[in-house]
């Protein structure tokens, strides 16, 4: 195949950020660095809108940071080969619109299409990345792509430049102070033990905020508006809107407006601890190189808990207080219904092992570079093919 030169990415969002959050990231590095033209079909602007404050929500067709955004309404519509572009991304087996497979199949050459699926640890996945499945009726063949955490898999999303910028950024206190004021931060603040926290509802926020109020070391907790509203505005005394910030005993929390994605990437580099959720902050976090962790996506029957521990296995074996703090805040910890978790306890053993946590994070985020990135590994692929 020659270098494609279009490519359209299919989207539904069903975590509220963490799907649009990923495909935004892939659809603008591969505008920007490998200078494909791209269309990407989302079905919710709204929440687009919230990582991506230049989405105009009653536009149809837009262009947004060279990127050419499609409003996603609804699977009818007939389509031509000139509706087609070189490659097709399907994002999490999202089903594209049958009038457009049609159209693929009528085109010459073929689109080289693709499931890129969603990224999990378990041993499985090496197996079937790449794995191909024939369309039952057309003569169209789609490729399932997996991220992961080795070199028998797809990698990681990283833009080229992100290393570099994370350490020119790190490397200057005053950018990082700098930026932290914009949120109200203060100096004694950006003293404590800065976290950023982006977690479900049914995370159990109050718990550790008990645990943090009542500890010894102070700790700046910055959480976006709209996480975890219900135990934060019971902190604050107020509601939970961005600028809202108060501190009871040694702990200070900050409420604050929801970021581009750039700003978002400096919060977890600027912060000591990062909580994160889902799948795209989850891998943000991993390039910070700052311990975290990890609430993932739901799933039926607690597959996900099976998910967490396959991650876990990999990221922190060697350091059993993180493994089970993560555990205990996904709900996988308790094997007794009845049984009492004590967040202090869980807390100030991850406090103890805090200088290994910070050596380990580092090391894995180094492991991860030796993968190479996501859409770089796909489109060398996508080369391949016949």
């Amino acid at each position: 195949m020659t270098s494609p030169t279009t490519l359209h990415l299919f989207c539904r969002v069903v975590d509220n950020y963490g799907d649009i959050g990923i495909c935004w990231r892939l659809a603008r590095q591969l505008q920007q660095e490998h200078h494909i033209a791209v269309t990407l079909w989302v079905d919710d602007l709204a929440s687009f809108r919230r990582i991506c404050p230049q989405v105009v929500l009653d536009l149809e067709l837009q262009q947004v940071a060279g990127v050419t955004v499609r409003h996603w309404r609804g699977q009818d519509g007939e389509y031509t080969t000139a509706d087609v572009a070189d490659i097709v991304i399907e994002f999490f087996a999202v089903d594209i619109p049958p009038g457009y497979i049609a159209a693929m199949a009528q085109c010459e050459p073929r689109p080289r299409w693709f499931n890129l699926e969603g990224l999990t640890a378990e041993e499985w996945v090496e197996g079937c990345h790449l794995l191909t499945s024939p369309h039952p009726r057309l003569p169209l063949t789609k490729h399932f792509f997996f991220p992961g955490f080795t070199d028998k898999t797809g990698g990681l999303l990283r833009e080229a430049g992100l290393e570099q910028q994370r350490l020119q950024f790190q490397a200057d206190p005053a950018a990082m102070v700098d930026f932290l004021a914009r949120f109200g931060v203060t100096p004694a603040e950006m003293a404590a033990t800065r976290v950023s926290l982006f977690c479900y509802p049914y995370a159990p926020v109050a718990e550790l905020f008990r645990v943090w109020q009542s500890g010894t070391a102070p700790v700046c907790c910055l959480v976006p508006e709209g996480v975890a509203t219900e135990a934060v505005q019971a902190f604050l005394g107020t509601e939970a809107k961005a600028g809202a910030f108060a501190s009871h005993g040694s702990l200070t929390v900050r409420v604050l407006p929801f970021v581009p994605q750039p700003d978002y990437d400096k919060l977890l580099w600027a912060c000591d601890f990062n909580f994160v959720r889902g799948e795209d902050s989850f891998v943000r976090a991993q390039w910070a190189g700052w311990p975290f962790v990890w609430h993932i996506y739901p799933q039926d029957e607690n597959l996900h808990h099976k998910k967490l521990r396959a991650f876990l296995q990999r990221y922190v074996a060697a350091v059993p207080s993180l493994a089970a703090f993560s555990l205990y805040w996904n709900g996988a910890g308790v094997t007794d219904g009845d049984e009492a978790v004590d967040w202090g306890v869980l807390w100030a053993a991850v406090e103890a092992d805090m200088a290994e946590i910070v050596e380990k994070s580092a090391d894995w985020q180094r492991q991860m570079l030796k993968n190479g990135d996501l859409a770089s590994n796909l489109l060398k692929f996508a080369t391949t093919l016949p």
